[in-house]
């Protein structure tokens, strides 16, 4: 996985004191401790996109990074080598390369790195989740939005890699225009609050024992969303078990089968469409939470005959 790369080198084999000094102004304030004896070298990828930092670091020598709170914004943390001593107010974790750290506004911070250590950090504002969540009409508590669950491994969160991924080659795109930036934020912030654990409520009760017709109606109206089998299910207030029976018995497929073919629909309908509008296939396929981009366009054709960019050119 390649998350930023040369391309974006601001420093290389540098002060760390100077990384650090950098790193204070654009992605987050903190202290660091270093080793009083021998000498190390930093190195740091940067870019800013939209309102999102993205960065990849590695101090070279065994360092303490501590601050009380990063206030209004979070980090996500991916060690990419070496390991990482995270303190927190309950427990010490050795991360491990592979594993993923976040930290809520208000997590005092407490990391040691090892000398091989090296991490990729996005830092996101407050303002991005909070307007995410004001824009899909999610319930957020009155203290704000905070992150229940602070660590993963990647392999539980394939599809945030994958964009995370995407996103950093936009990045370092020589046609990386705001608008495209500011739409990948949106996206990423939305697949931060459907895919870790946070104290945000997006459940949207139907009635009681509600019937299909009412599932449908929710999934027409959430096609943008991450729509899971257990999230129909308890909307609809039924057992899993029954809503498969209830997806099988109406449309003769699996509930991920029906809203995968929805979504596919919709973005056919969009792409045929001349008053829909339509910058390019990658974004209309990312809105609707189609990643991986190869596949994508097999499923598409596979169902409509042709690739959805000859959709979109056919229509003029």
């Amino acid at each position: 996985m390649l998350l930023l790369s040369d391309k974006s080198m601001v420093f290389d084999h540098a002060d760390p004191y100077a990384v650090s000094g950098y790193v204070d102004q654009h992605v987050g304030h903190h202290c660091i401790q270093l080793p009083s004896k021998g000498s190390v070298s930093a190195s740091l990828s940067h870019r800013k996109f939209a309102s999102m930092d993205l960065c990849r670091i590695s101090y070279g020598g065994s360092a303490r990074v501590t601050s009380e709170a990063l206030e209004t914004i979070y980090h996500l943390q991916i060690l990419l080598k070496g390991h990482c001593l995270w303190r927190s107010r309950h427990n010490e974790h050795y991360l491990a390369p592979g594993e993923l750290l976040l930290i809520n506004p208000d997590d005092p911070v407490d990391l040691t790195y090892s000398e091989d250590c090296e991490k990729f950090i996005l830092k996101l504002p407050v303002s991005l989740l909070q307007a995410t969540c004001d824009e899909q009409r999610w319930k957020v508590p009155d203290k704000g939005i905070h992150f229940t669950r602070n660590l993963y491994a990647l392999p539980e969160l394939e599809s945030l890699t994958r964009l995370l991924g995407l996103v950093c080659l936009e990045a370092e795109a020589d046609d990386n225009a705001l608008q495209t930036q500011e739409h990948y934020s949106r996206i990423v912030a939305s697949k931060l609050l459907t895919q870790l654990g946070s104290n945000v409520c997006r459940e949207q009760p139907l009635p009681q024992a509600a019937p299909f017709e009412h599932l449908i109606e929710y999934i027409e109206a959430n096609l943008k969303q991450d729509i899971s089998a257990e999230h129909l299910a308890a909307c609809a207030q039924i057992s899993l078990r029954s809503l498969y029976a209830l997806f099988e018995r109406h449309s003769g497929s699996t509930p991920k089968q029906y809203v995968r073919e929805r979504k596919l629909a919709r973005i056919h309908s969009c792409l045929s469409d001349p008053n829909c509008h339509v910058r390019s296939v990658t974004e209309i396929a990312l809105d609707y939470g189609f990643l991986h981009l190869g596949r994508f366009s097999e499923s598409y054709k596979n169902s409509f005959g042709e690739l959805p960019s000859d959709t979109l050119r056919r229509r003029g």
